[in-house]
């Protein structure tokens, strides 16, 4: 563990996930846990740029080429994905005058978390990697899906209440 990803109070998971060191009872990378904790939070509670937040603050914490690295640029990513497809939503309208979100912006930043979160394990740090990145890639061609999903953590779907977002508000 890296001293500067060290942090008191980050609660230990319900079972054992990748990150979490069962033999010294304590997160690898603490920081990252909680900047997870609430970055999902947020994101499911549509506070995408503050869930953007929360992984980008964590993100610069690494270096290049770790896996801590690539998963929290990966959730970088996907928030500001969802940022432009439900906040720009009025601001573009298709051909048959639906409104729409800046999906192509969507897209963009979908393929490059889908790179960034090839190297995590399908679960990590509690987040259930696979169905982000199952979600994102038929999100490449049918962004309504989108709609209505929440990340699963720890086998649930939490939403931020007041400590998830005084945490964002922190970070500026």
């Amino acid at each position: 563990m890296d001293e500067h990803t060290d942090a008191e109070g980050v609660d230990p998971p319900a079972e054992n996930v990748p990150g979490w060191l069962p033999d010294r009872n304590r997160w690898e990378h603490a920081t990252l846990r909680r900047a997870t904790l609430h970055g999902v939070a947020l994101f499911n509670d549509a506070a995408y740029h503050e869930a953007h937040d929360c992984f980008e603050a964590e993100w610069y914490n690494y270096g290049r080429g770790t896996v801590e690295s690539a998963y929290a640029r990966g959730m970088v990513q996907v928030a500001a994905g969802a940022y432009k497809h439900f906040d720009f939503r009025g601001e573009t309208a298709s051909s048959d005058g639906a409104q729409s979100g800046d999906d192509a912006g969507m897209r963009s930043l979908f393929r490059t978390a889908l790179q960034y979160l090839r190297a995590p394990p399908n679960r990590f740090y509690g987040v259930d990697l696979l169905d982000v990145r199952t979600t994102v890639t038929n999100a490449l061609d049918s962004p309504q899906v989108l709609d209505g999903w929440r990340i699963t953590l720890d086998g649930a779907t939490p939403v931020a209440g007041r400590e998830s977002y005084e945490y964002a508000d922190s970070l500026e």
